[in-house]
């Protein structure tokens, strides 16, 4: 909002570093979007379709607001250099759409490029920030990913820094999604300029994908927080031929480093074993959660990882087979949680408490699956790195 602006200016003058507060992103966004599965192949009335199916099957109600367009929506610049929809697949505009997804009580979301032309070959942002901004808002856009085909050259924080002037200026709080694909480590400057900022190049319908995508998030998970969140990419979850286990575990992941959750599969029809996976109110919630902080890898070997971290009414355990059989897993509770005494155990998975342990928890875990568990109570402990290291093999990944 504009009153942000000047003060952003003045904090950043003396050296103290700020966040965008846009009063947006307090908890990572939840929505669907269109590229991972139709790509260029969208129009209007799947949009508007697609508006419908998130407030009949659930998805609205349990948090997915946000209906975002990605590429291949825009047409060509009017005669006052204004941004306008393609005539053919959008033919009544964005604001039409906008307005139809408010009237669901869901928020809108579009796409633009910080270059000469978007990926698609489309119309882009650069030089017209101004003038995309203020079109964007009088539509009532909600949401702007803002992606990094065909640019100039110039450094990406610069030209990303000038589209979150340009938006801040119109008074409307639109959420901004930076999408340079980690080039520049926009982890560590994203926060001043966007909500969200990718960290790797586009998630591909592949479980090699996903693992490379997870490996590269180890060592830069204490940079997301409340307002400002590490993006590695859309959800697949639905899309392709994985596995039920394989599903869960891309879900569960996302939702414990608080990454945006973002549907990417025709929700018009959706498998009822997926709808039970993304519509899980207990790994939602993980991700929900108010602190806001992302899970550690605590543990990585050949076969597993192990990542854990603190919520606002606890700690979380993951307990992840990267491996091509079912693996025996142990979360040791003092040396991967640093928590002793009597700690009590959920399965939000199979939703079932599990009941008191005090030294450590095993659990058997199917060929790429998961077990995530919700720990309550117990007493905080340091545990000295060397020490640490002693008792868990952990390797590194920066």
């Amino acid at each position: 909002m504009t009153w942000i602006h000047p003060i952003f200016i003045v904090a950043s003058f003396i050296g103290i570093v700020l966040s965008l507060e846009n009063g947006l992103g307090r908890t990572p966004p939840m929505g669907w979007n269109s590229w991972n599965h139709f790509g260029c192949n969208v129009d209007e009335n799947l949009i508007k379709e697609t508006a419908d199916a998130l407030v009949k099957f659930g998805f609205a109600d349990a948090g997915y607001k946000y209906l975002n367009v990605d590429d291949c929506w825009e047409g060509e610049r009017d005669e006052n250099g204004y941004l306008t929809s393609d005539p053919i697949t959008f033919p009544n505009g964005m604001k039409m759409l906008a307005d139809y997804a408010h009237s669901k009580r869901l928020l809108f979301g579009i796409y633009s490029d910080a270059g000469y032309y978007t990926c698609a070959k489309r119309v882009g942002s650069l030089g017209y920030e101004k003038k995309d901004a203020e079109i964007f808002a009088s539509w009532g856009i909600d949401y702007l990913k803002y992606d990094n085909c065909n640019n100039d050259g110039s450094l990406e924080k610069q030209r990303y820094t000038k589209m979150r002037d340009a938006l801040i200026a119109t008074g409307r709080p639109i959420f901004f999604s930076i999408c340079e694909w980690g080039n520049s480590k926009p982890y560590l400057w994203g926060a001043e300029v966007g909500n969200s900022w990718r960290t790797t190049g586009d998630i591909r319908v592949a479980w090699d994908s996903i693992l490379s995508i997870l490996r590269r998030q180890q060592a830069i998970t204490q940079y997301s927080r409340p307002g400002g969140w590490n993006d590695p990419d859309m959800l697949q979850v639905g899309n392709g031929q994985f596995s039920l286990d394989e599903q869960k575990s891309h879900f569960s992941l996302w939702a414990a480093l608080k990454a945006p959750l973002l549907l990417g599969f025709d929700i018009r029809n959706p498998p009822n074993d997926t709808l039970k996976i993304v519509l899980n109110p207990e790994i939602i919630a993980l991700n929900q959660d108010p602190l806001g902080k992302s899970v550690n890898i605590a543990q990585r070997s050949r076969f597993f990882d192990i990542w854990t971290g603190e919520l606002s009414d606890g700690h979380v355990a993951l307990l992840f087979n990267r491996a091509e059989i079912a693996m025996t897993i142990t979360l040791d509770l003092k040396y991967h949680c640093k928590l002793e005494g009597e700690i009590f155990i959920r399965d939000l998975w199979e939703r079932k408490d599990l009941g008191y342990f005090t030294k450590s928890f095993t659990a058997k875990v199917p060929k790429h699956g998961i077990k995530v568990l919700k720990i309550k109570g117990g007493t905080p402990v340091n545990i000295n790195e060397s020490v640490f290291l002693q008792h868990i093999e952990i390797y590194r990944y920066l």
